[in-house]
This record gives structure tokens, C-alpha cells and sequence, in this order.
């Protein structure tokens, strides 16, 4: 995650994927469209689309750019993204969840779950399922690896590669621990400790992965235009824009030229970590739910939001149990998450009186820093 020629702009107040629960508003800021159209201004980042929910439940759809550079389609109105490391707020729910129930404590050691599963190999052969917990893996201070080592190369050479959860996670424990679990202040975000976490909601509550996401959260709160990929899907659901790469040269590094199509792709690398499709608005829906108890109870949420420092973050963060403590330049904190799969970047969260934004860009590899300061803006917006 990092520290984070247009054909045409449209704004409207009713989904395109599909109906919503909350009443929409026909008026809306000006100051935040212009900004989303300043995002999109020299086209490296083709198209934006975010939903603004207020604390009244009245939702605001924005969309700036093109959705398609080819044909130069509006940006579809609450379009389908990948949502990626947002994924990782609905890991957490669903392992919450599983403690509220009392099958497994935060500071259960992972071997209790999977008994002799998490041994490392070659490099990381430090790596110790006894030694690790549940929390330490929601909160990134586990020391399991950080990359992604069946990628090196990016996502061109492999993005019609299936990949089983086991296979990425028997990848990972053959690399070195950033540090030993828990040690004193030392964080790493690793996408590699939600795979594993994954496999533990898995074990724990006897079903796959994706059908416990589906069943405890998506249906549970009525999130229509939410999925979980199934095994081998490489598409997103339509209305959605295309997602873009900038080009390589041979040594993977990116540089100027035409932008790559990486639309579709298999996504099943991330996984827990990271797989999962929504449109804005329905993310939104979920930050409320969760927010309101609808979820997990009100003092599992407290736990969640109870943060660590976060080095490589913006200063003015800090992670929990799957969740990002924002604190905004209007002196208001929020909480939320964010991600980059190829081809989309993304950025949620609500605060405490419930204003919630996503926002998603059709390029995840530009204008990070721009697309964070403007995130913070609308969050602060009143509008």
C-alpha cells in the first residue's frame, strides 16, 4: 500500500450496480468535484468514481474522467472496482466475529487452529505457528514476510495464474521473518499474515473462506454489489471502469509510454488479503454496519480500533485489528482502510458521526499523495 487526456465528467445520484437502501441527494459540493476532476487532469489516472454517504444516510455518487480509454465511456456511476487491502477490514469482521462467539481468543497462538501448518522453510525458518497469534497477525506485528514472493516480476507475467491460498502461504514461510512476533515496536504490513488468517476463519469455522465472508458479513447487512471472486474468475462485474498499468521496461520498472489494460486479471494471489470486488457505495454500507454494532459488539469494535504505530504510514496513522486510524487536517479521526490492486487504488472510511467515503482511481500507480490529501478533504467536507 503506498503512503498512497480526459474525454468527459458526469455526476449522479442514483447507483448504476444496482439499487440502494439509502436516500440519495441531487445537490452536491462543487469544491469536491472540481477536486476529483484535478485528479484525472493529465490522464496518467483515466477515471475516479466515489460515494459520500452523510451522517444521514443520504448519499452523494461522484465520477470525474473516462472509465474506458479506448472508447471514452463515461466512468460508470458507482461502477464495480477491486477493492484489494479494503479486504482486509473484512477478514478482521469475520475473525472478530469468531472471537465474539468464543471459538478462538485474540491471543490464541496460530498452531492451536493449524497444528504444525506454520513452519518456515529455507530463510524463514524462524517462522513458528507457535509463536504467532491471531492479533498479532490482525494488527501486522507477527514478522511474517511483507512481499509477495510469487510475484516478482509484477502482475503481467502471472495475471492468468490461479493460485491455491496454501501454495501462496507455503511461499511466504520460505522467506525470512521481517522480526520476531511481537517484538517491542516494530510493525510490518504483511498481506501475507491475512492469508494465513484466512486459513484460520476457514479452520475454525469448517467452511471455505469466501462463503464464511459471504454469509457472516455480506449477506448478513444486505451488501448486494459486494463479492468474493470465485476459484478461476477473472472478471469484475458490470457497470465497472477498466483498471490501468503503466507500461515496463525489462526490468519492471515503470515507464512513460501508453497505459496497459489490466482489467482482468486472476486475483486469487491477494486472497484474504485482498481479492474482493464492491462498488463504493456498498463499502460504505459495510463501514456503517460496522460502526453500528451490526456486526461485531461495541467493545470488540473498541479492540479493533485500538492502534499501533504504523512506520512506513503516513504520520498521521496508525493500524488496529484490520483497521486504519486516520487522523484528518479538520482534527477529526477516522477510521477505515485502503488498498492497490493492479489497476485500482482505493481509499474508505467513516467518522465517528458517520460520514463515510470511498473512493476509487482507475490507476494505482499514480498521484497516491494527491489522491490521500483529497480523500481527507471530503472526509472533512459537510456537504
Amino acid at each position: 500500500m503506498t503512503a498512497v487526456a480526459v474525454a468527459g465528467l458526469t455526476l449522479t445520484d442514483v447507483a448504476s450496480a444496482g439499487a440502494l437502501n439509502d436516500r440519495s441527494r441531487p445537490d452536491h459540493d462543487k469544491a469536491l468535484q472540481a477536486g476529483l476532476e484535478a485528479l484525472v487532469g493529465d490522464g496518467s489516472l483515466p477515471g475516479m468514481l466515489m460515494s459520500v454517504r452523510d451522517r444521514n444516510g443520504r448519499v452523494t455518487n461522484y465520477t470525474a474522467g473516462v472509465g474506458d480509454i479506448r472508447t471514452k465511456s463515461k466512468v460508470p456511476t458507482d461502477g464495480y472496482v477491486r477493492i484489494a487491502s479494503t479486504t482486509k477490514m473484512f477478514t478482521a469482521v469475520a475473525i472478530l466475529q469468531l472471537a465474539d462467539e468464543g471459538k478462538l481468543a485474540l491471543d490464541d497462538a496460530v498452531e492451536k487452529f493449524l497444528p504444525g501448518v506454520v513452519r518456515g522453510t529455507g530463510d524463514g525458518a524462524a517462522i513458528d505457528g507457535r509463536t504467532i497469534t491471531i492479533r498479532q497477525l490482525l494488527n501486522h506485528t507477527s514478522g511474517m514476510t511483507t512481499g509477495i514472493p510469487l510475484m516478482p516480476n509484477g502482475i503481467l507475467p502471472i495475471k492468468d495464474r490461479y493460485f491455491d491460498t496454501r501454495e501462496v502461504l507455503d511461499a511466504a514461510l520460505a522467506q525470512a521473518p521481517t522480526f520476531a512476533p511481537g517484538q517491542d515496536r516494530v510493525w510490518g504490513y504483511s498481506n501475507n499474515g491475512y492469508v494465513l488468517l484466512g486459513l484460520v476463519a476457514q479452520k475454525v469455522a469448517g467452511r471455505p473462506f469466501a462463503e464464511v465472508v459471504t454469509d457472516r458479513i455480506i449477506n448478513r447487512i444486505g451488501l448486494k454489489e459486494t463479492y468474493y471472486p470465485a476459484p478461476g474468475d477473472r472478471e469484475i462485474r458490470s457497470p465497472h471502469p477498466q483498471g490501468y498499468l503503466l507500461p515496463r521496461n525489462d526490468k519492471n520498472q515503470p515507464i512513460d509510454g501508453d497505459l496497459i489494460d489490466i482489467t482482468r486479471f486472476d486475483p486469487s494471489i491477494a486472497g484474504p488479503a485482498g481479492q474482493m470486488i464492491a462498488t463504493p457505495s456498498d463499502v460504505n454500507k459495510f463501514l456503517v454496519a460496522l460502526q453500528e454494532g451490526r456486526l461485531i459488539k461495541p467493545g470488540r469494535l473498541a479492540e479493533m480500533r485500538q492502534t499501533v504505530e504504523a512506520p512506513g504510514f503516513p504520520d498521521n496513522w496508525r493500524y488496529g485489528l484490520g483497521t486504519i486510524e486516520m487522523k484528518l487536517t479538520c482534527g477529526i479521526t477516522a477510521y477505515g482502510h485502503g488498498g492497490d490492486a493492479d489497476g485500482f487504488q482505493t481509499r474508505t472510511a467513516i467518522t465517528p458521526e458517520g460520514r463515510a467515503v470511498t473512493l476509487a482511481g482507475t490507476n494505482d500507480e499514480v498521484h497516491q499523495y494527491d489522491v490521500l490529501a483529497f480523500f481527507d478533504k471530503a472526509l472533512c467536507a459537510t456537504k
